[in-house]
């Protein structure tokens, strides 16, 4: 996946005005936690090369990609996957010969929801369609489904009964800008392949705007996911026009919501990608990455290129504290088991949020000229305390190294709108987290009429 936010579609297409209101609602930013799955065929090869990348450059980075679910345009250029698929599964072996192959466990969508509800994740995101084309829902618009090869069933449909069961939101991806089964371009080479050698016929146009029209009937998402961009005849008036598409989804799902990579001139939520994001933004964000280097699971991938459960933790602070939620991404087996490693992680943060969840869970950010570049160590949401009050969570992302002492701009920030004793700079320590690995929280009170509120 790769986000280019401000791209506007061809000429003559449908202006902003032509679309429904895409406003992020209320439940999406109380969320703040959200479960990426990439699952898929790319899974039952589970590979991308995580040698040594510090040569990788721009010429050599699309054939060593390090994202496991590019596994079908990796493997037709010259590099380390192509040469890799031939010993492993042989010359004559295609990647799409995977799909009858590929046998999920059947308890496999109960266990990847489950461990979503378990790490205090409060929405779900699988893949419905990668870019390799391969739908894992029963589409009436192909054969080439999970229901109609290997698996032999509907695998979002299960995921879908599975995420609800737990009361969780469900998010649905989807690949509007690449379908390479129904395409016939040469593999992509660079960045600007992947605009350029996409198709944006009306007949690929009319074949993803029914496909996004299934996923939205039969699922009723809560978010629509979609990725990189969208087929530029959709972006035209007419029956299978994106603004239509979206009006479509919002009257069977009111409270529904979009992202911002449809290549139109308006947009959902904001997404970042293995970004790090400096400032308390203004407009709400997500901010997506893997556990590792990978979305879809790579079997190479071990401890040295992954978040363990702290650096996990702090990720989620840093990025709530900042206006956005956190997607994280999982990447299941072929069988949809979760490797341990990114398990861990998760369960890690799921005890956490046990404790401290209402620091971040249905809160905001702190707007402040003081705060807007976050000091160093220290991170602020506005939430309630137990009692009810508003109150500033204060949040030190390393409690190991002592108590933090505020800056005096700071410091007199945090006095104008929190009951805070004594006077001159505010030092924070101690916290409540007890083991001093993770993030310590400490809940300040506020002043009867607060200031630089949301």
């Amino acid at each position: 996946m790769i986000s280019f936010d401000d791209r506007h579609g061809p000429e003559g297409a449908a202006p902003a005005s032509a679309y429904p209101d895409l406003a992020v609602p209320d439940w999406y930013r109380d969320a703040k936690l959200g479960l990426f799955v990439h699952w898929g065929l790319y899974s039952v090869p589970a590979w991308a090369d995580v040698l040594d990348r510090s040569d990788v450059t721009p010429e050599t980075a699309y054939a060593r990609h390090q994202y496991a679910e590019w596994y079908a345009n990796t493997v037709r250029l010259d590099g380390p996957t192509k040469a890799r698929h031939q010993e492993i599964h042989g010359v004559g072996r295609t990647y799409e010969d995977f799909a009858d192959q590929w046998r999920p466990a059947e308890d496999a969508a109960a266990g990847i929801a489950r461990l979503a509800a378990r790490a205090g994740a409060r929405y779900v995101v699988p893949t419905t369609k990668h870019h390799d084309g391969f739908c894992l829902w029963d589409s009436a618009t192909t054969g080439f489904t999970a229901a109609r090869r290997g698996p032999g069933r509907d695998l979002i449909a299960e995921i879908a009964q599975a995420v609800r069961a737990e009361g969780l939101r469900l998010g649905l991806y989807y690949s509007g800008a690449h379908d390479w089964h129904v395409s016939d371009f040469p593999p992509l080479s660079s960045n600007e392949d992947l605009f350029a050698l996409r198709r944006n016929d009306r007949a690929f146009a009319a074949f993803a705007a029914a496909q996004l029209r299934e996923l939205i009937n039969r699922f009723a998402p809560d978010l629509l996911w979609n990725d990189i961009d969208w087929p530029d005849a959709g972006k035209h008036d007419g029956p299978d026009s994106l603004h239509q598409l979206f009006r479509d989804h919002l009257a069977v799902v009111p409270h529904g919501m979009v992202n911002d990579r449809w290549g139109v001139p308006v947009h959902g939520v904001l997404t970042r990608e293995y970004q790090d994001i400096d400032q308390v933004q203004d407009e709400v964000f997500e901010s997506t990455r893997g556990l590792g280097l990978s979305f879809g699971y790579n079997a190479d991938e071990s401890a040295e290129h992954a978040l363990d459960g702290d650096a996990l933790i702090r990720l989620l602070v840093d990025v709530v504290s900042k206006n956005g939620n956190l997607l994280i991404n999982v990447g299941p087996r072929a069988d949809g088991s979760i490797p341990p490693l990114q398990s861990a992680a998760l369960e890690r943060l799921g005890d956490w949020l046990a404790l401290h969840g209402a620091a971040i869970h249905g809160t905001r950010p702190w707007f402040h000229e003081a705060v807007r570049t976050p000091p160093p160590g220290v991170r602020f949401t506005f939430g309630r305390a137990a009692d009810g009050r508003e109150a500033l969570n204060v949040l030190l992302l390393d409690p190991a190294a002592g108590p933090v002492t505020l800056d005096a701009q700071v410091s007199a920030a945090v006095r104008e709108i929190a009951e805070v004793s004594g006077e001159g700079p505010v030092t924070i320590g101690g916290g409540v987290d007890g083991d001093g690995g993770a993030v310590a929280v400490r809940i300040l009170p506020m002043r009867a009429r607060r200031a630089h509120q949301d």
